[in-house]
């Protein structure tokens, strides 16, 4: 049974027996969920850099997916990757700091290839990418089939642009259920803006004790948004002290994991060129 309270001996033995358990079963299955839910991540869906193996922002301008291997790249190690092949190196062809290969000759078609070739090898990150491509696009229904493709294969971002699909019905039906469902699966997999909005479902459901949890848990992968909640609530007297203080320690130093001599070099010379 999904509930694990019970075993039952063959399909005809549970049948018979359904109408007595129904209620326990599905009350156990929500506590489950729950559990399963309200378990803080080790690290944000983004993980780390597979290069300096630091956790990746989630500011999501500070890194990039490259196209050749569908691999996301921290910004520092992208910068200092650029500065090793053109400056002390004398090189002028950039080269992917990953996989190193050369940059596309064709932006269009040849990104589009690489994309295709991931999505066949069933490459999450690059079914997710086409699916947002198709998006932009205005190509809703093939968008809903890459995302959901994106989502099976694990991909918690997917995951997260699913529920809005179903909340905004492009390319899909509105359905609210489907839409929580995948926040939640989101969730779970540690992306702190899913985390932050299933805090706000729940803060408008009057179930603030869920979504004070939501949001430290979130606040605890260095979102900024969630630190907000918490700190307004805090100043209503529906957050304790302690759980404050602990949401502001835990959030700065998700913050500060995140950081590198690098990074920040990278991040001054992207604010000098507006990028």
């Amino acid at each position: 049974c999904a509930c694990y309270l019970v075993r039952y001996c063959s399909v005809t033995c549970q049948r018979d027996h359904r109408s007595q358990h129904k209620k326990a079963c599905k009350k156990r299955v929500a506590e489950l969920r729950d559990e399963l839910l309200f378990t803080q991540p080790e690290s944000s869906h983004l993980g780390d850099c597979p290069i300096c193996f630091l956790p990746l922002s989630i500011d999501l301008r500070k890194s990039a997916l490259m196209s050749c291997c569908s691999k996301t790249i921290c910004c520092g190690c992208e910068m200092a990757s650029i500065l090793h092949q053109r400056v002390y190196s004398g090189n002028p062809e950039t080269k992917c700091p990953f996989c190193r290969k050369p940059p596309p000759s064709d932006l269009n078609g040849e990104v589009e290839l690489n994309t295709m070739k991931r999505i066949e090898a069933n490459d999450p990150a690059a079914t997710r990418q086409k699916g947002m491509k198709c998006y932009n696009k205005g190509e809703y229904e093939s968008a809903f089939q890459y995302l959901t493709k994106a989502a099976e294969l694990g991909d918690y971002e997917a995951h997260y642009h699913l529920s809005s699909r179903y909340r905004d019905g492009r390319g899909v039906e509105q359905d609210t259920k489907k839409e929580k469902h995948h926040l939640e699966e989101a969730a779970i997999g540690g992306h702190p803006s899913a985390r932050y909005a299933l805090g706000l479902y729940d803060a408008r459901q009057f179930r603030f004790d869920r979504a004070t949890k939501h949001w430290i848990i979130s606040a605890n992968l260095g979102c900024d948004e969630s630190m907000d909640m918490i700190r307004e609530f805090y100043s209503k007297g529906a957050v304790s002290k302690e759980d404050f203080a602990a949401a502001l320690r835990a959030h700065q130093a998700a913050v500060d994991a995140t950081k590198s001599p690098q990074r920040e070099r990278a991040d001054e010379v992207n604010r000098m060129t507006n990028r």
